[in-house]
C-alpha cells in the first residue's frame, strides 16, 4: 500500500463567505461601470471596470488547490503552478485548530480564494500561510520559518510528513492531546 502524498485543500466557511462577498463586489462594481457613468473616459474605465476585474483574476489564480509531499518538499497546488516549501530543517509538525486565531496579516491575502501570505499573531510569531480551512491548520516548524498548512486530512498529513522527514513524532489531535 502506497502511503498518502496528496491532500485536497477545502473550503472553510469564512473562505467561501468572504470569497463570494469578494466576487459580488468586484463584479458588481464593472457592472454598474458598464451602464453608468462617463462611457468615453479612459480613467472611469479603468477604475469601474479594468481593475475590478483585474483584482478578481489575479487573486483566483492564487487558488490553492491542494498539498502535495515529496521527498524533499510541499507542494502547495496552485491553480497554474506549484508553490514550492522545502522540507528540510523541519523540526515538527503538529495540527492546531487555532494556530490562526489573532492573526493579522501583514502580506498577502486574507480571503479571497485563499489564505497565504505572512501572518503575524502571539502564539506563533511571523510566519507563511497556505490555507483554505483555518479549522484544519497544520503548523510547520522549521529552524528559521513556521508555515501553515490546511489539508483535508489534517492528522494523516502529519502522520505523513514525519514519515517522509524521519521523525518519529506522533501527530496532536484536534483536541491538543497526542493520537
Amino acid at each position: 500500500m502506497n502511503p498518502r502524498t496528496t491532500f485536497n485543500a477545502p473550503w472553510g466557511r469564512s473562505l467561501k463567505v468572504m470569497t463570494g462577498l469578494s466576487i459580488l463586489i468586484l463584479t458588481g462594481i464593472p457592472a454598474i461601470g458598464m451602464f453608468a457613468g462617463p462611457h468615453n473616459n479612459p480613467l472611469w474605465i479603468f477604475g469601474m471596470i479594468a481593475m475590478p476585474l483585474s483584482i478578481l483574476f489575479i487573486t483566483a489564480i492564487f487558488t490553492i488547490r491542494g498539498y502535495v509531499l515529496t521527498l524533499d518538499a510541499l507542494l502547495v497546488r496552485r491553480l497554474a503552478w506549484n508553490s514550492r516549501v522545502g522540507l528540510s530543517g523541519l523540526q515538527s509538525a503538529e495540527v492546531d485548530p487555532e494556530a490562526m486565531s489573532g492573526s493579522i496579516r501583514t502580506c498577502g491575502n486574507g480571503g479571497m480564494f485563499c489564505f497565504s501570505g505572512t501572518f503575524n499573531n502571539n502564539r506563533l510569531g511571523t510566519y507563511r500561510v497556505f490555507a483554505t480551512d483555518p479549522k484544519r491548520s497544520v503548523v510547520l516548524r522549521f529552524s528559521d520559518r513556521t508555515v501553515v498548512v490546511t489539508p483535508d486530512q489534517p492528522d494523516d498529513f502529519v502522520t505523513r510528513i514525519n514519515q517522509l522527514c524521519g521523525k518519529s513524532a506522533r501527530p496532536v489531535g484536534h483536541s491538543g492531546k497526542e493520537a
